[in-house]
């Protein structure tokens, strides 16, 4: 066949600019000036050499709508603005054939794509000052030759891939849009601007995971459908598969969230399958902040493998990735586990490697571990969540009580019981409601009763702990001590001091004879013992206990510990039963601050310290200090445990009473 015959390239002037953009940039464009000013600032360069510029960034983040907002508000300056479809080199040199068709119709229309695209290359470098937009690039490859064969004018690419690009392309990652970007977009597309429909608009705009293209389906429907925001973020909290792509009738432009990742996920699967095996997992724990220590599960090879893998799903944009932790979007999450489908492998992947990601030790006292343990705790949840009722496994009930039990050391009561409801519920449904293994999880779940504020329902629960223990361990064992103390504390809790007492004995003579008398379990028995006095009116008595204790803690814990703060506070409590203030304030002020820096300003346990130590400085006649303590009492209480719990009632009558007393407004 002959060559078609293209006319010079130097001698063919288009009698207009050319333009050619796939639609109309859309009129609601938030949350990316920056970016925008960025582009502008990069492209502001003389015409004789190509400067390039790639946008990158995951699907539905709006890479391409910045490329077409630029290419619009920029084509002034430009003799041709041409934008090519890029997924694959055959479309790169078919979009220059489409060019070189509308720049010399008869020539083009009788030649291959090769030649016409080589034509149109020639064109360009002849004529500087020009726009090419490359969209959707997968491999930078597929473009190289192409940056390499140019001169004279820009190029923007726009692609999923974060590596490296040829030349001296620049690159503008983009993220997710703020909240209040994601609320302007939602309420200028829908028009509805009440303050009830931005709350409403946030509310989805959260549930979306600030993801432009998901944020902007989302408005069109509402808009389309003549519903308010508010109803629609009640159907996609009650059905949010259905309408993560959901994409209002006939507006083509917009792909849903499943088909932007469809394409990545079918080549994935062929080219790399262990990345689609890593995003499995991935899919089951919380979007953010997912620990790069995780992966692999602390086997070596293993943790390789997931390196590698996850550097394919960061390339293509599947996942950020800092050298600690990793985030896949919660629409991404949902577009892999709808396409692969199949995901029990992955499932049980994601438990193991939170089981072997678990500090040992106890989550109570190793307080160096808390902050392995809250990275870790979001994703205990989000993994929990996909099991279903009756179908989960033994090693999840271990998992949700050992972090259960961190969760009960920050006050973080209500997350707990809702983990040791289903871990005991495992249990007993793997061993039996008699195995002695039993013990453990509902020896917790009462504990969260309690710390509640539901001592009597604790009640039952730790009768039959003890019972199940004493049965399997025998009447001395220290565990059957740890039983009793709880058992004993919950009476204490319910006003029968009395009955508390010989069992508080007890433990201690369990544990004084079974560990001896420097042990940490030692000085919480003496504390419970002599809370137990100290109720019954005998502060006397409870002051040496409080004071061994003190001493026990400190040694065993070192003085900084949250566990010395709870001997400091018992000690302080027995001078103020002897009505010695003066000696028990700096008791309660050392409490408070150890607390403070261990478990944060807003733990119930800084609560309780501040209740305390308002009313020693109201013994001392320090009116405003006792004051401040309390109504900042009331304040953490009533956030941490709710307005219902009996610790926030009795500050808020007790901040009353002294309200009352020193004549204070309310």
């Amino acid at each position: 066949m002959q060559a078609a015959a293209f006319p010079d390239p130097a001698q063919m002037r288009p009698a207009a600019r050319v333009v050619g953009l796939p639609r109309p940039a859309t009129p609601v464009f938030v949350g990316r000036q920056d970016a925008l000013e960025q582009v502008e600032r990069a492209l502001a360069v003389a015409d004789g050499v190509v400067v390039s510029q790639a946008f990158v960034g995951m699907g539905g983040v709006g890479k391409s709508e910045l490329a077409l907002q630029y290419a619009e508000r920029a084509r002034d300056r430009y003799r041709l603005v041409w934008w090519i479809t890029a997924e694959a080199s055959a479309q790169v040199d078919a979009g220059l054939a489409e060019l070189a068709r509308h720049l010399v119709p008869d020539a083009a229309r009788a030649a291959r794509a090769e030649e016409a695209a080589a034509w149109v290359c020639g064109w360009l470098r002849a004529h500087p000052g020009w726009l090419l937009v490359l969209d959707n690039v997968t491999r930078p490859s597929d473009v190289a030759g192409l940056l390499g064969r140019l001169e004279g004018g820009h190029v923007l690419i726009t692609s999923r891939r974060d590596v490296r690009w040829p030349g001296r392309t620049a690159t503008v990652r983009l993220d997710l849009l703020d909240p209040d970007a994601s609320v302007e977009l939602i309420t200028a597309v829908t028009g509805r601007t009440t303050s009830a429909d931005r709350r409403a608009a946030l509310g989805i705009a959260e549930e979306l995971g600030f993801l432009p293209l998901a944020l902007d389906q989302a408005a069109a429907y509402i808009r389309q459908s003549g519903i308010t925001p508010a109803v629609y973020l009640e159907r996609l909290r009650r059905r949010p598969a259905r309408y993560y792509a959901k994409a209002a009738d006939g507006d083509k432009a917009q792909a849903t969230i499943a088909r932007l990742w469809d394409i990545t996920l079918e080549t994935l699967t062929r080219d790399a399958p262990h990345a689609v095996e890593l995003a499995a997992v991935l899919a089951h724990y919380a979007p953010d902040d997912i620990p790069r220590t995780l992966l692999g599960g602390g086997v070596e090879e293993d943790v390789e493998a997931a390196d590698e893998a996850l550097g394919v799903l960061a390339s293509h944009s599947m996942v950020d990735r800092t050298y600690r932790t990793v985030r896949m979007h919660r629409l991404t999450q949902a577009a892999v586990l709808s396409k692969l489908r199949q995901t029990d492998t992955a499932r049980r992947t994601a438990l193991a490697w939170l089981h072997a990601a678990m500090p040992p030790g106890d989550p109570i006292t190793e307080v160096n571990a808390w902050p392995l343990w809250r990275s870790l705790t979001p994703h205990v949840e989000a993994v929990s969540r996909h099991y279903s009722t009756g179908r989960q496994p033994r090693r999840l009930g271990d998992v949700l009580n050992k972090t259960a039990i961190f969760l009960i050391s920050q006050g973080e009561y209500q997350r707990a019981h809702t983990m040791l409801t289903t871990a005991v519920a495992l249990v007993e449904a793997a061993l039996g409601p008699d195995h002695p293994d039993v013990a453990i999880p509902l020896a917790n779940l009462a504990s969260t009763y309690s710390d509640l504020g539901r001592a009597a329902e604790a009640l039952p629960l730790e009768k039959r702990v003890l019972a199940l223990t004493e049965k399997a361990l025998g009447p001395d064992h220290p565990t059957v001590a740890i039983c009793l103390g709880n058992l004993a504390d919950t009476y204490r809790t319910l006003g029968r001091s009395a009955e508390a007492l010989p069992l508080f004995e007890r433990a201690l003579a369990i544990n004084e004879a079974a560990l001896g008398s420097d042990h940490l379990a030692v000085a919480t028995s003496l504390g419970n013992l002599a809370r137990a006095y100290r109720a019954l009116g005998r502060a006397a008595e409870a002051l040496p206990l409080e004071e061994r204790a003190l001493a026990v803690a400190e040694a065993a814990l070192g003085p900084d510990h949250p566990g010395v703060a709870v001997g400091l506070n018992n000690l302080a409590s027995t001078y103020r039963a002897l009505g010695r203030p003066a000696e028990a304030l700096p008791l309660f002020e050392r409490a408070l601050t150890i607390n403070e820096a261990a478990l944060g300003h807003d733990h119930p346990d800084v609560a309780i310290i501040l209740g305390n130590l308002a009313d020693t400085c109201r013994a001392l006649g320090r009116a405003a200090e006792s004051l401040d303590a309390v109504k900042r009492a009331e304040r953490i209480a009533s956030a941490a445990l709710g307005m219902e719990h009996p610790t926030t009632r009795a500050l808020q009558q007790y901040a009353a009473h002294l309200r009352t007393l020193f004549g204070a407004p309310d």
